[in-house]
């Protein structure tokens, strides 16, 4: 039986420098058999794939939500799977080091803890803060043989806030703090997660957006991870949406040619 530690000791394995782990982020159960049934070594929840599902935009959705949600995850394959966690669902440190033992508890292999307030105004933690939220998570996650592979975010990208200097300056820090993984999500220029590789110490994950460099330019930059976010769930909604436009202004039934790629999929996938 494939144990929880060594879950989270072959996902830290999966982060080598330019080779990096494609790690895809389905929202529901059968997204995530479908996607390990295309050969990903690993996969990671979406907090706004997951809000999808529920009606609701990312950020809406609660702490024992997201764990649940993650429990699913984790039991619908044999793979490593880390969760968004967002900002851990608390400001405080031991709020912080309180969801990470509780995402152990659901059998996660990862997890990742952002930087991102949710206050408008004041979007990002001040790094004095961020740093001791990043080590409270530390402990935890490495204190017990059921070992956590801890991912710190650098929001700044997302949130108006393209200040390079800063967002290497938090990394560093997360990375001193105990972090497994850094990441900045919201980076596109090669030359910027470049700059961001050569200044810390730890596997680097990258966000696929439009505009960031393809697979084999980030695997040279030396990156170690690339993960999607929730743009594989909102292709499948668009999916839908294109789908259901030409049934109602086109009353035609071009759709079926995808649906039934996409049932035979299934059907492999959940055999």
């Amino acid at each position: 039986m494939i144990t929880q530690a060594d879950k989270a000791e072959r996902f830290l394995a999966l982060h080598r420098a330019g080779e990096p782990l494609l790690l895809p982020n389905p929202w529901d159960l059968g997204s995530a058999r479908l996607l390990a049934s295309l050969g990903f070594e690993a996969l990671a929840t979406t907090s706004s794939g997951f809000a999808a599902t529920l009606g609701r935009n990312d950020g809406s959705v609660s702490r024992e939500e997201a764990l649940v949600h993650a429990a699913v995850i984790v039991a619908a394959t044999d793979l490593p799977v880390s969760a968004d966690l967002e900002n851990a669902f608390a400001d405080s440190p031991a709020g912080v080091a309180e969801t990470i033992g509780l995402a152990i508890q659901v059998g996660l292999a990862g997890a990742s803890v952002e930087d991102f307030t949710r206050r408008d105004g004041d979007p990002i933690y001040d790094l004095r803060l961020a740093a001791e939220r990043v080590a409270a998570a530390a402990e935890t996650a490495h204190a017990d043989p059921a070992r956590l592979v801890l991912t710190a975010r650098a929001e700044n990208y997302l949130h108006g806030r393209a200040d390079l200097a800063d967002t290497i300056a938090r990394l560093q820090a997360y990375q001193e703090a105990g972090a497994d993984v850094l990441y900045a999500p919201g980076l596109r220029r090669l030359q910027d997660i470049r700059q961001v590789i050569r200044e810390v110490d730890r596997p680097v994950n990258v966000l696929a957006l439009d505009g960031v460099p393809a697979v084999a330019e980030l695997a040279e930059a030396g990156v170690s991870r690339i993960s999607v976010g929730g743009s594989f769930a909102f292709a499948a909604l668009e999916a839908v949406v294109t789908a259901a436009t030409e049934l109602r202004e086109q009353g035609t039934y071009g759709f079926r040619a995808a649906s039934a790629a996409g049932a035979a999929a299934a059907r492999r996938a959940f055999s």
